[in-house]
């Protein structure tokens, strides 16, 4: 049965499963849903994600949305292919995966998601950013990365020594922020910077940057 991914090349959520898939060599279908010519609102794709939202996957009779959980569904599956992403031999690494997991979704991402929607995301709709949110999350993603720059001064990567699930969700939204005038965020913090730089050259990172282009990004 053919894996299928409907999503939007452009999107952090789409990048961040398409990047799974890779990291674990898979075969896959990559379908494109035009979000700007409202294609999820419409009931073919609302069947697949009620909210409307990319990106959406297909196993088989199963069909998922939300992209960790996703990517966490295709991590156990197919444990045993490609990069094993979440240490399901060993116990204790398996735990600080699904630790820093949950920092990047909880910590991480509520602080740098805004940044980058202000900045990219608005733009593509005409519409303008607004400072004082970029600001303000500017200073929460501040006291975030002081935090994993300790951590990261003692691993190569958040859960330890080796690449895991929990790196591999952060490529995405980290991706377009070091595309903005604040990069030196993660530019200045050595540990941070040294993490950054292995993670997105990983051949997985680098074919999915290349659909990761907002100036390409077309009503049709």
């Amino acid at each position: 049965m053919v894996l299928k991914l409907h999503g939007f090349p452009v999107s952090p959520s789409t990048a961040r499963v398409e990047a799974c898939l890779h990291e674990k060599a898979l075969d896959f279908e990559f379908v494109p849903v035009n979000i700007l010519g409202l294609e999820n609102k419409q009931p073919s794709f609302l069947a697949k994600n009620p909210f409307g939202q990319i990106p959406a996957f297909e196993d088989g009779d199963v069909t998922l949305f939300e992209s960790r959980a996703i990517t966490a569904y295709v991590a156990e599956k197919f444990k045993e292919t490609g990069y094993d992403l979440i240490r399901h031999e060993n116990l204790k690494e398996a735990a600080l995966v699904k630790v820093w997991i949950e920092v990047e979704s909880q910590q991480y991402h509520p602080a740098i998601c805004p940044i980058v929607y202000e900045f990219f995301g608005k733009p593509v709709v005409g519409c303008k950013p607004d400072q004082t949110v970029i600001d303000a999350s500017l200073e929460k993603l501040k006291k975030v990365l002081d935090v994993y720059e300790t951590r990261l001064s003692s691993n190569k990567y958040l859960a330890g020594d080796f690449y895991s699930l929990a790196d591999l969700h952060h490529f995405a939204y980290t991706f377009y922020f070091m595309k903005t005038p604040w990069s030196s965020l993660i530019n200045d913090r050595p540990h941070v910077k040294a993490w950054w730089e292995e993670i997105s050259a990983r051949p997985a990172s680098v074919k999915v940057a290349e659909g990761m282009n907002f100036g390409e990004v077309e009503i049709k």
